[in-house]
């Protein structure tokens, strides 16, 4: 996915969850729009470089939005809905092995009570519901982490990829990683320990863990590349 022009700056601060001053290279201080609602842990500390879209909607109250930001370990995209576009280009591409066999693809569907996946995709094969998770916590090595904060929303989507499976139907978990320094995904057991439970269980159901990295840059973002994935990080 293109961002189109896109704002360089500094940020001063996060504030409010949804909320972030920037310095730009004017030196005009402005508020924009942060959509993440992590702790976006090494992504967020003052005075690192951000880059920052703008909308045309007049309605907006605050106009531009918080896309990427240059990190010690590499540049990162903390807009969290990046990941399911650029999942569903890089499926839409057939870039994915395994998930290209299935021609058609819909968006937000219900499934599992009054769960909705983020992909649907089917064909003569069946069906698979993906679930498409942003990774941008990098530690120590290049090893990436989810969640970065307690999720219990991610809990309750293993669940429902447990839920979905039949004989006709897979299920598939997607780290979509938007850190250009990861090099491996693993769940944050210390963060959250019941979700790696959950994550645990889920596989053990039959439900598919990925990892793709996306190359970020302030042009575009796009899905390159799969990474090892360990529900422990090595040597844990």
């Amino acid at each position: 996915m293109e961002f189109g022009p896109l704002l360089e700056g500094r940020l001063l601060r996060r504030y409010k969850r949804f909320l972030a001053d920037v310095e730009l290279l004017s030196g005009e201080v402005i508020t924009v729009h942060c959509p993440n609602t992590g702790a976006m842990t090494g992504c967020a500390a003052p005075g690192v470089r951000v880059w920052l879209s703008q909308s045309t909607n007049s309605k907006r109250k605050y106009p531009h939005t918080w896309e990427l930001v240059e990190t010690a370990a590499g540049l990162a995209c903390i807009h969290s809905a990046r990941a399911n576009q650029v999942v569903k280009e890089a499926l839409q591409a057939g870039v994915i092995p395994g998930l290209d066999a299935y021609p058609k693809l819909a968006t937000e569907v219900k499934y599992a009570g009054d769960s909705r996946a983020d992909l649907l995709l089917s064909g003569p094969a069946g069906r698979v519901f993906v679930e498409v998770k942003s990774v941008t916590l990098c530690v120590d090595g290049g090893q990436g982490l989810f969640p970065d904060a307690v999720s219990e929303r991610g809990r309750k989507h293993l669940q429902a990829l447990s839920e979905a499976l039949d004989e006709h139907t897979r299920s598939v978990l997607l780290f979509c990683v938007l850190h250009s320094g990861i090099e491996r995904v693993s769940s944050a057991g210390d963060i959250d320990p019941a979700y790696r439970e959950a994550l645990l269980q889920a596989q053990h159901a039959g439900v598919e863990v990925l990892a793709w990295q996306a190359e970020v840059a302030p042009a575009a973002l796009q899905l390159v590349r799969p990474l090892p994935f360990t529900v422990d990080p090595v040597g844990a």
